[in-house]
């Protein structure tokens, strides 16, 4: 009794969302294109650190060669974005990485994502909200820092800011009306502020290109000295030794990979894309064209300018807080700087817009699961717009952009992307191998008159999918050379335990590499790697589903293993205290999940009520 009430708890805690996408009704607006989901990726993803990132980044790790790094680091981030565009043509609603988990791996982990994606974006709003404070302060002379620190100085050192940033709640609270107001409003604005960033990116790249000269990617050791000389006097030789032997790749290959897993972090906001299911046209095509063609121009704008920098101004005397106002300066155009301080006042635009549109979309999604409470889910009827949820989220980011300085908490927004990023990825590695079911749940829960009209098609499709399948005898003939050319329960099962597997190797090589990164781990990684190619090709040898969809990801299940290796990888590469702060959230997650989540989640409902239904059924056969 006490094993099957143990049973029955994990059967809760792992049931799967049955989502029908042959439904076009949404409560919220479906007034978005493929325009605008390009317009709100780009936006989201190519902020403010495309105006410093390059600078820091071709200074301290990769020199020139930071055009590799970002090619590099778009690769990997397109390998995620595959990934989602495939689920964004299988499952096209509101939701992004929770609603894809929900679908796969079930209810916890599906309320771990949602709930570490909230965190996420609400420290980045906050975060980007006072970096768009402090960008206009410093273009008007500080005067509005140097207010608040003679009137209104917080002293708590360590736990509160200097002060209170009253003008970042004020951009917040702007940008929560905007969203309350319309989807395609805000859409509107995000457009416009997105084309003026592109505008000023597409001059600094032709300014890099016009008054920039390749010797500047030829440096020798003798021109890093002299120079090292002229500036530092007799420190020259540390100062040859900080900025490596010169040429295009004055650090090495160690350099450049290292640079990229920095550069990773600059194409992060692209899944925003994926939160508007349900307030797009066509989702099945749009989304995954949006996608894909947001990292492209991201990566043409990164690439661009920072082979523009790097042209315009030797890549060792470049400034890691202002680069392009610095290299303007050296070149002779100074009042390029104007462009310039616009340019990032409309990225740090785009790029808050982009971190507060989806925040709403992920806890009304959760709430109207049932997982968080209900009244979360209440939609204005006239705007069609989660009202109560956009309120909420950015009352939150308001209060912590006030109080907070968030330095501490931004690699937490770091854990929750790259959480989503690789379920998804293992999501798409399981999804594709696994038989097609009907959901008995929800044809037990349509109405009495849908029954009754399609009850003999009703009937057949439910027998046809429950029919017994001929039992298959697990052998190793069996899961490398599978009887059937189409999914079965066993090859299925085959696929979860292998991404499982994989999963555990990937991640245990991971904790051991940050924990001890010694002569030994090298001998863990190479049998780690040689196991993970051993199951991905059990997985390959696997029958694939022949569903068809819009878009799906190529080369499985090669580029979803990479995609979590690379996800997983920077995840441990995180600090200590970021790691406890994470367990603090998830503490407060588990709270709110076991309290309230998991005893209104909607599905719950479909399964009890399937379950009378089954038990009124057999009651009436007994009868008989």
């Amino acid at each position: 009794m006490e094993c099957q009430k143990i049973i029955n708890f994990g059967n809760q805690l792992l049931r799967r969302k049955n989502v029908d996408c042959t439904r076009e009704d949404s409560r919220l607006s479906r007034c978005l294109n493929t325009f605008d989901l390009v317009a709100l990726g780009v936006g989201s993803t190519l902020g403010a650190g495309v105006y410093v990132l390059a600078g820091a980044v071709a200074r301290e790790n990769a020199g020139p060669a930071i055009v590799i790094s970002f090619l590099i680091a778009a690769l990997a981030s397109v390998l995620a974005g595959l990934c989602y565009g495939e689920f964004g043509a299988r499952v096209p609603k509101t939701g992004s990485a929770y609603l894809y988990s929900y679908v796969t791996v079930g209810e916890l982990w599906a309320f771990i994502t949602g709930w570490n994606l909230i965190l996420s974006y609400v420290i980045g709003t906050s975060s980007v909200a006072r970096a768009w404070s402090a960008t206009f302060d410093e273009i008007i002379g500080q005067h509005i820092e140097e207010f608040c620190k003679k009137y209104m100085t917080m002293d708590a050192p360590g736990v509160l800011a200097k002060y209170p940033d009253i003008f970042a709640v004020v951009i917040i609270v702007i940008l929560t009306g905007l969203l309350i107001f319309g989807v395609k409003e805000s859409a509107l604005v995000n457009k416009v502020f997105t084309c003026i960033n592109i505008l000023v990116l597409g001059f600094v790249m032709v300014s890099g290109f016009v008054k920039g000269s390749v010797k500047n990617w030829q440096l020798t050791e003798q021109d890093i000295y002299n120079t090292s000389h002229s500036i530092y006097g007799d420190n020259q030789t540390q100062e040859e030794k900080l900025y490596g032997v010169g040429g295009f790749m004055p650090y090495g290959w160690k350099g450049v990979l290292s640079g990229a897993a920095t550069c990773f972090y600059a194409f992060v906001g692209f899944d925003c894309i994926a939160t508007t299911g349900e307030e797009v046209k066509n989702p099945q095509k749009a989304i995954p064209i949006g996608i894909v063609a947001s990292l492209l121009i991201c990566f043409v704008a990164y690439f661009g300018v920072s082979a523009a920098l790097t042209l315009m101004m030797p890549y060792h005397q470049l400034d890691t807080n202002s680069p392009l106002p610095n290299a303007f300066k050296y070149v002779g155009w100074d009042g390029a700087n104007y462009a310039v301080a616009v340019g990032s006042l409309c990225a740090l635009s785009t790029s808050l817009l982009g971190s507060m549109f989806p925040m709403p979309r992920i806890i009304y999604a959760m709430a109207e699961d049932g997982l968080l409470f209900k009244f979360l889910a209440k939609v204005n009827e006239k705007r069609k717009t989660p009202i109560i949820a956009t309120v909420t989220s950015g009352a939150v980011a308001a209060v912590m952009a006030f109080f907070f300085d968030l330095k501490d908490l931004v690699d937490l927004m770091s854990i929750g992307t790259l959480l989503a990023y690789s379920l998804v990825a293992a999501c798409v590695l399981v999804l594709r191998y696994q038989p097609e079911q009907p959901n008995l749940a929800y044809q037990m829960a349509r109405t009495t008159e849908d029954t009754d009209n399609n009850e003999s098609v009703s009937t057949s499709e439910s027998q046809a999918g429950f029919l017994p399948e001929e039992e298959e005898k697990c052998s190793l003939k069996a899961i490398l050379c599978p009887p059937n050319s189409d999914p079965s329960k066993f090859s299925g099962s085959v696929v979860n335990v292998s991404t499982f597997i994989i999963g555990f190797l990937i991640v245990g090589s991971c904790i051991l590499t940050a924990l001890e990164p010694s002569i030994l781990i090298k001998a863990v990684w190479i049998i780690a790697a040689i196991l993970v190619l051993v199951v991905s090709f059990v997985i390959w040898k696997q029958p694939e589903s022949k569903t068809k969809l819009s878009f799906k990801v190529p080369l499985l299940p090669l580029l979803p293993v990479v995609s979590i290796f690379v996800n997983v990888y920077l995840m441990m590469q995180l600090d200590l205290g970021t790691w406890i702060r994470f367990a603090v959230w998830m503490l407060i997650g588990f709270v709110i999940y076991f309290t309230y989540g998991i005893w209104h989640s909607v599905e719950a409902t479909y399964a009890t009520s399937a379950d009378a239904e089954r038990n009124t059924d057999a009651g009436s056969d007994s009868c008989k």
